[in-house]
């Protein structure tokens, strides 16, 4: 049974910290509308939902063949995070990009999950470190990656939705915000070997 408190943490620190899912769906609600800009967030959760699978299937299949994979698995899975950690604590706030068109879209969500490095490697890591360690079953592995995509779509809704108050708390408060999102990444690595 993994560590439900760090899994817990982990997914919602990385769905809901600032991040190309998150800026863009604030940007196209500010933009067109929270209506129009939901399109892209059920892109954005097809995309995650489709990447889940695929790492639990390439997991899955590293265990199989390499069964100690799992502590190399881990150890990564925990440098990446701490790496996260870092960054976040080091981030400052982000200017949007003015001349964005067309970022509304079901496709531009979809697509965007297979370029975006952040959404890539936390589906690895997340299946990798919190999942395949512990459940190995397909039905098990689909409702994983359902639940996985159902917290990117609310952290993308959510950031439509409450944009601007998130941008300008975040922004005024950035040092003290990125501070706790930072310990909160470092207790999510260290707790994966207690």
């Amino acid at each position: 049974m993994p560590n439900f408190a760090a899994f817990l943490s982990y997914i919602l620190i990385s769905n809901f910290s600032p991040g190309p899912n998150n800026i863009i769906s604030m940007s196209n609600a500010s933009r067109y509308g929270f209506k129009k800009s939901l399109m892209f967030n059920v892109g954005v959760f097809s995309g995650v939902f489709i990447l889940v699978a695929l790492c639990s299937a390439f997991s899955m299949a590293l265990y199989n063949l390499i069964p100690s994979i799992k502590s190399i698995m881990s150890y990564i899975g925990a440098a990446y995070i701490l790496w996260l950690a870092w960054k976040t604590y080091k981030s400052k706030p982000q200017s949007e990009e003015k001349n964005q068109k067309h970022t509304n879209t079901l496709l531009s969500g979809l697509l965007l999950q297979f370029v975006n490095p952040n959404s890539i490697i936390y589906c690895v890591t997340t299946v990798s470190t919190f999942v395949v360690p512990y459940y190995k079953s397909v039905p098990m592995l689909s409702v994983f990656s359902m639940l996985l995509a159902f917290a990117a779509l609310v952290a993308t809704c959510c950031w439509s939705l409450f944009g601007s108050l998130f941008q300008k708390f975040l922004i005024k408060n950035y040092k003290v915000v990125n501070t706790v999102l930072a310990l909160l990444l470092v207790y999510c690595a260290v707790s994966l070997f207690l």
